[in-house]
């Protein structure tokens, strides 16, 4: 614990234990165990990492959606969280680089005339997205012409699509892939419409907050150097996402 200082460190966790929100939005960052009932995934096993070379005890608080989560960091619930870097969101939170990539995507059924990305920005088309995602806030600022009907959260996305609501969903390519797997006539356009960067954030609020980002920024280049993060992938069998560079 040489490495940060007892002030930084009650800026850091002022109760004494580190509050660690968990967005669960997002299963290939972080799910819920099966059996234990208890958060798993790489997420989970960075903030375990801090924790324990802080040497501070943990406790995981888990939100259904990424924007729940923002809430939590931005209201002091929770010390630190981890999201997707966004600028809207950046008001309020100070971001560490970021420790792993995922791309968005475009679902559409297969009897759409919808082939590119690109087409999807047009009158008439309504996007599905999960509300207060990453990819929700990027489409609202990029999209131009097309209506963006939100879900309550990123899981329930296709499933609002298949019930009727618009005709494009929108929202991390291997979840859009997994949730497709329950139904028949779905298809991926090609390619990417955004990559998502997820990083840790804390709030700008706590005093201190660049030294405490300097110290998790610092942390989190150090496990992706060492093929900390690389092997939480294989180990959680995350597909189709990649260390941050």
């Amino acid at each position: 614990m040489n490495q940060v200082n007892p002030a930084l460190l009650s800026s850091f966790a002022p109760t004494g234990i580190l509050r660690v929100g968990i967005n669960l939005g997002n299963p290939l960052l972080a799910s819920l165990d099966g059996d234990t009932g208890n958060p798993k995934g790489i997420a989970v096993d960075i903030a375990n990492h801090i924790a324990s070379k802080l040497q501070l005890p943990i406790l995981f608080t888990c939100y259904p959606m990424a924007g729940a989560t923002v809430e939590a960091v931005k209201s002091g619930e929770v010390d630190l969280v981890f999201v997707a870097i966004d600028p809207v969101r950046g008001a309020d939170i100070s971001y560490t680089p970021a420790y792993i990539q995922i791309e968005g995507a475009y679902m559409v059924k297969d009897s759409s005339p919808l082939q590119q990305n690109e087409d999807v920005d047009a009158p008439g088309n309504e996007i599905v997205v999960g509300k207060g995602s990453a990819y929700d806030l990027y489409l609202t600022r990029e999209i131009k012409q097309a209506s963006l009907l939100r879900s309550a959260n990123s899981q329930a996305v296709v499933d609002d699509f298949m019930s009727g609501v618009g005709n494009v969903a929108a929202g991390v390519k291997q979840q859009l892939e997994s949730d497709a797997q329950r139904y028949e006539g779905l298809r991926l356009l090609p390619g990417r419409f955004m990559v998502i960067n997820q990083a840790i954030g804390i709030p700008k609020a706590r005093v201190d907050f660049e030294k405490t980002n300097a110290y998790l920024s610092t942390e989190i280049e150090a496990l992706k150097a060492s093929g900390f993060i690389a092997e939480a992938m294989q180990r959680h069998q995350v597909q189709g996402a990649k260390v941050a560079e």
